[in-house]
């Protein structure tokens, strides 16, 4: 999972008061959790921004006052009207102890059931994830070669290891579904059987 670092400044006061002083200057507030206690501090807005705005899961190297932790993102607030990025709370890992994360599918291969006329559909985005980070990887790559039209790839299909996906298993995560096209593509042949 490719690493990225932040360099972040300890919060001394943690009032609303400071918070709003701290966003003014394009500061964002940040919560480490996961360690013996809560760390609070601050970094620069733009810092994040290849971070936040992007599918892909990155690794954080939170470097506060020289002190090292490896984190990862997972909960960010924006505001509801600007969409400005408001407050990030951050993970700590830990070798042994599972997280649960929400990694992005991709989709590969050429379907079938395009071949024959329809439209592949990516019904989920991204899924959740239980396991050691480290046994992570980057994103989850489904092969949708096979799939045809009206067929679909649900959780339950999805074979992976070193860590368990909490999705419901009946969910279709991929599907092909009838274009119009397609569908008079199927009646035309039983229309003209009838004459």
């Amino acid at each position: 999972m490719k690493k990225f670092e932040i360099k972040g400044t300890a919060r001394q006061a943690l009032g609303k008061k400071d918070t709003r002083t701290l966003r003014a200057q394009d500061l964002v507030p940040c919560v480490l959790y996961g360690g013996d206690a809560p760390v609070h501090f601050y970094a620069p807005e733009s810092d994040f921004r290849k971070i936040v705005y992007t599918p892909k899961v990155y690794q954080a190297e939170l470097n506060i006052d020289g002190t090292i932790y490896n984190a990862f993102m997972q909960e960010l607030q924006f505001h509801p009207v600007t969409d400005k990025l408001l407050h990030i709370d951050f993970l700590q890992i830990r070798d042994k102890k599972a997280v649960k994360i929400d990694l992005p599918v991709r989709l590969d291969g050429y379907a079938k059931g395009i071949q024959q006329g329809g439209r592949l559909k990516a019904n989920l985005r991204t899924l959740k994830v239980k396991g050691i980070f480290k046994n992570l990887p980057d994103e989850i790559v489904i092969d949708v070669t096979n799939l045809g039209i009206s067929e679909s790839i649900r959780v339950s299909d999805i074979k992976v290891d070193g860590f368990e996906i909490m999705n419901n298993k009946s969910v279709p995560v991929a599907t092909v579904v009838v274009t119009r096209a397609a569908r008079a593509a199927m009646n035309a042949p039983a229309a003209s059987g009838k004459k």
